[in-house]
């Protein structure tokens, strides 16, 4: 009788560990590589900086955002390229936009 007490034990502990499993990524696409750009010089002025093209998803597919020039920040703070993540919590790939920190 103890062995099938310990035996349920551990096949309830399986159970519960199997629910904390991070969900599987949705079936869409991934998302593809970036494109090649080339950066048109010379900056338009000294306070535009480049901002490179990426992905955008519309729901139904991902299209090509080119890059272009934007105006530096006001306190000319560190720039940070926008980027894909994974968010667990949304079970989805999130695009985080280019800005300034």
């Amino acid at each position: 009788m103890r062995w099938l007490t310990a035996g349920a034990a551990v096949v309830l502990l399986g159970i519960g560990s199997a629910s904390a499993q991070p969900p599987p990524p949705p079936t869409y696409a991934p998302i593809p590589p970036p494109r090649a750009e080339v950066v048109p010089p010379p900056p338009p002025s000294r306070r535009m900086i480049w901002e490179p093209g990426h992905w955008h998803w519309d729901g139904v597919r991902y299209e090509w955002r080119p890059g272009h020039y934007v105006k530096r920040g006001p306190h000319y703070g560190q720039y940070v390229e926008g980027r894909w993540f994974w968010g667990p919590r949304e079970g989805r790939w999130i695009w985080r936009p280019a800005h300034w920190e």
